[in-house]
């Protein structure tokens, strides 16, 4: 009897507040509980979606948590070495290749192989080859020290320095770089909004549009494939408008994917971070549907 007349008196009072509420207000509180960002189902634990003209933030959820990127690192480690070099300069690649990890992702570069800067960047950033990253960390290292001798380990120091002022530069304040590939390191870490600033930043690089967006990149030794189903026309999770940028998984970091994407003029940049190996792509398709939505409103 009395759990009744409890359950009652919530019931009168919830009544009550909603009976003092004018229309204006009910409706405010109801699109205020749409709009949040778990409303959209974004099952990961961070997301963000910006419009990549303006900057302005359309989704958000943790967006300034601390999160490990894993491989969406390589977006800022191709605008580094792309402010240091240009696409068809060659390098050669040396035995920072050895310094791999067992199952992490590798292009196949062999040590005294010689390939266009382009070339690397599109073997780093297709098939994610922590190889390329190394190698083209090394070049940009001894190139822009004036040492080419420098260790393997003293150019990914001196390469993580150039990343963290690049990211500074952006505007990516809240993240630190420790390594060009994204394999985890407890001092390497982003967040949802400085990889959306990142991504706004190259998004603005042909070089780097031109690989992401494609399905497949051939240099003489290779053909690689994609690994972003957003863009790839035989995957079930295609996405007509995305353009392309990055995947990346570690245990730590669980599955993230950075996607650019234009419809009708508008061109948004959305970050998942920490979904699940079917549920990033799902995520991700979802912010955007949400983004498109939302600009379209306006």
């Amino acid at each position: 009897m009395k759990k009744r007349k409890l359950i009652l008196f919530f019931v009168a009072l919830i009544t009550g507040l909603f009976g003092i509420m004018n229309k204006d207000q009910i409706k405010m509180a109801v699109i205020k509980s749409v709009d949040h960002p778990t409303a959209v189902g974004i099952s990961g634990e961070a997301a963000l979606v910006m419009d990549a003209e303006t900057g302005k933030v359309i989704l958000s959820k943790n967006e300034k948590a601390k999160m490990y990127p894993a491989s969406t690192t390589k977006l800022l480690t191709a605008l580094v070495v792309l402010d240091e070099s240009s696409p068809e300069e060659q390098l050669k690649v040396g035995n920072e290749v050895s310094y791999s990890q067992e199952g992490e992702a590798r292009a196949g570069l062999f040590e005294g192989q010689i390939l266009t800067v382009g070339d690397a960047l599109g073997a780093m950033l297709l098939p994610s080859g922590n190889d390329a990253a190394r190698s083209l960390a090394i070049y940009i290292a001894r190139k822009n020290s004036g040492n080419p001798s420098m260790g393997v380990e003293e150019g990914i120091a001196y390469f993580s320095d150039l990343m963290n002022a690049k990211a500074k530069e952006i505007g990516a304040t809240h993240s630190h770089f420790s390594n060009p590939h994204g394999l985890h390191n407890e001092n390497h870490y982003s967040t949802a909004e400085d990889l959306a600033l990142i991504a706004m930043e190259a998004s603005k690089h042909e070089t780097i549009k031109s690989i992401v967006g494609s399905e497949y990149f051939t240099t003489k030794t290779n053909t690689y494939e994609n690994r972003n189903k957003l863009v790839n026309h035989n995957s079930e999770y295609y996405y007509q408008a995305a353009t392309g940028m990055k995947t990346g998984f570690t245990d730590q970091a669980g599955y993230c994917l950075v996607t650019s994407a234009e419809r009708d003029g508008h061109e948004l940049i959305a970050v998942v971070l920490n979904s699940g190996k079917e549920s990033i792509w799902s995520d991700s398709i979802t912010a955007l549907d949400y983004g498109f939505m939302k600009v379209d409103s306006h």
